[in-house]
Parts: structure tokens; sequence; C-alpha cells
């Protein structure tokens, strides 16, 4: 595909605290770029906690370097009484809510919101973030777009809530759409509602979570916002170990780990295969007979960097950092065997874990320097 410059998108998928490894290559791409100045992504996009990430650089999107520094000494000293209450009568009252509400609920007509109190991490989001910065850097047009996607539980929806240049049209798809709007903080809770875990949030007259669940399309608002370059940062794993005998029932932890699995790094392959087959295509015909056949489609120069490891393997070697207490309950789960690290690998906000996921996605970012040099347009 012929080099050019075009408008950059960076696209941050969703996966709990295993987003820390996004971070680790973000802070490969601030080393390739030197003391460069500007904005390398006019375009951020993100999901989940991608859309934190996404959200926090487009609050300092003025000094790409800075951020990034920013967001690495966040992640790199966080703790999970950060994100979600660890403390006895949280978790504790958890335990008795879910109870009651699955054996009296009937009665009590009790619906438990999640298993989860994800208050202190509105509390830290609030500290960190400047939406009025983000505005204007819109207006100043430092930053061409920002989108924050969630799952409407009513509708059944994809929404990819955005706020950006008055050029850019609102547009929608089968069971997708994009939305402009101011971002807020309810937003960034939304997106990241991961399902069961934390509770939805109301925005308007819908309550959203996690916005991987049916995002079938997760490098869509990009292109929708005018990507012409897309680098798409994962939080996946490698390819699965082969079939093995079971020999006992999976845990609730296993369950849910593949669950998880499946709403966060399944559609993103699919989605990027969909988006070849098309460049394929489209690489056969010049732009006068793409004119000539109607076809108002343009190639997109896309770039993926995913962990080389397994991210659920990592989190195993470092389970027991998390508080005694919610060892115990997770442990009840199946989380803290080898079969149950998936789920453990979304919600290990503790720093041993983080940092290990961030010099990972360094290292990672590292070995295809070439290449992010080429996206980047480093000469």
């Amino acid at each position: 595909m012929a080099m050019h410059e075009g408008r950059a998108a960076l696209v941050l998928t969703g996966g709990g605290a295993r987003a820390a490894y996004q971070v680790g290559v973000l802070s490969a791409i601030r080393e390739l770029r030197g003391a460069r100045a500007g904005n390398p992504f006019p375009i951020l996009c993100g999901t989940s906690a991608g859309a934190i990430n996404a959200a926090a650089l487009a609050s300092h999107v003025v000094d790409f370097n800075r951020a990034v520094k920013h967001i690495e000494r966040i992640w790199r000293n966080l703790h999970v009484d950060q994100v979600y209450r660890v403390d006895a009568p949280a978790l504790l009252g958890s335990g008795l809510h879910w109870g009651s509400a699955l054996f009296g609920g009937w009665l009590l007509r009790q619906t438990p919101r999640s298993l989860l109190d994800n208050a202190p991490l509105r509390v830290l989001l609030e500290r960190v973030l400047d939406f009025h910065a983000i505005d204007q850097s819109i207006k100043r047009g430092e930053l061409y777009a920002l989108s924050v996607t969630a799952s409407g539980y009513s509708s059944g929806e994809s929404l990819a809530f955005f706020q950006g240049s008055l050029d850019i049209h609102p547009w929608r798809r089968e069971q997708r759409m994009g939305v402009r709007t101011q971002l807020q903080l309810e937003h960034l809770m939304a997106s990241s509602a991961l399902p069961f875990v934390f509770p939805a949030v109301k925005i308007h007259r819908e309550y959203f979570g996690d916005g991987s669940m049916r995002q079938l399309a997760p490098v869509s608002p990009a292109i929708h916002l005018g990507a012409e370059r897309i680098l798409v940062i994962g939080a996946g794993r490698t390819a699965e170990e082969g079939r093995q005998r079971a020999e006992r029932y999976p845990s609730p932890a296993q369950i849910a780990g593949h669950a998880l699995s499946s709403i966060f790094l399944d559609t993103l392959a699919v989605d990027l295969e969909r988006l070849a087959r098309i460049n394929d295509t489209l690489g056969l015909l010049d732009p006068a007979q793409r004119r000539a056949a109607g076809m108002p489609l343009r190639q997109i120069e896309t770039l993926v960097i995913q962990p080389s490891q397994r991210l659920d393997t990592i989190a195993g070697r470092h389970g027991g950092s998390l508080p005694r207490l919610l060892r115990t309950v997770l442990r009840g789960l199946g989380t803290m065997r080898r079969e149950g690290s998936t789920l453990l690998s979304y919600l290990l906000f503790e720093p041993g874990f983080t940092r290990a996921l961030i010099e990972l996605g360094y290292h990672d970012a590292m070995a295809r320097r070439a290449e992010l040099k080429a996206f980047l347009r480093i000469v």
C-alpha cells in the first residue's frame, strides 16, 4: 500500500486491568517519537478500560509525551481499592445482597446491581481527567475526535459516543451507531462497566454497560470519524492451549473468564479480517475505477499490536498481591486456580501485574519498531 500521511487514529480496546498493556505500547511510541511536538493521533477511540486511556490521552493531547508519562505513572501505582471497594462491608454486603436476591428475590423484589462497587474509580477519574481541556483541544484543532463506545442494555445497540470536529456526521449501521455528544465521566463509567462485575450507568433514557459487549466492529468508529491510518492496541491473548481432558466441572471463574474473553477479544480479530479483505479488494482498483463503480470506500492502513504472551498466565503469578479478603472471595469462585486466571486478569489492578503488562507492551512495540516508525512517519 502506498505510504501517505492521512489522518491517524488510535484504537484502544477493552479488558479491565489488561489495558495496562496499552500503556507500555504508548511508552514505546513516546520513545520512538523523541522530542517531536504535536499529537500523532488526531482521532482517539476507546472501549471499556481503553476508553479511559483514550480520554486520558485526550485530556493532555497538547503534549503527547507528557500525557503518556502521566498515564503510565497512574497505572504503575494503581491498586484495586482505587478501582473498586475491597473493604469488608462492601464485599460481604455484596455477597449477602446476591444471596438474598437468589433465594428470596421473588418475595423481596431485590435486584442486585453488581458484584463489585466501582465508586473509587469515579473518584480517581474525576481527579485525573479534564473534560474541559478535551473540548478546548477540539476547538483549537489539536484533536479531531474522541469516541467512547458503550452498549445499551435495552436497545442492544453499540453506541459510539463521540465529540469532535463539526464536519463529522453521526452514523447508523445494523446494531451500531455514532452519536455526537459532550463526553462526560458518565460515558467512561458506562463504557467500562464490566457485565455483572460493575453497575450499569444510565445515560439519558437507557442503561449502558461495557462497550465491548455486542461491539461487532471495534474499528468502525475510527473509520466513520475519518481515519485513513489506524493503530490498534489490543489486550488479547495468544492462541489457546490445545484441548485437554477436563477432570472437574468448570468453576464460575473459568466460565466467567471465558465469557469475558469472548466479549473483549473475539470481535476484534473478525473486524480486522474483514477490513483486510476490503483493503485487498480495493487494492485491485485504482481511484478512477472506484469512482466509476460508485464505490465510496477507501483503503485503510492498519497496524495491530497485541500481547506476545498470555496475560492470564502473568496474572496467575501476581494473584497473591490482592487484599486477603478479596482473595478469599475470589478463591471461592475458583479465580485463584490456574483455570480461573482469565477472570483474575481483568480484575487484578495491582502494581505487580500492571507493571509486568506495561513492560510487555513496551517490549512488544519495540520488537516492531520499524513498522511503528513507518506508521508514525518517523524518518
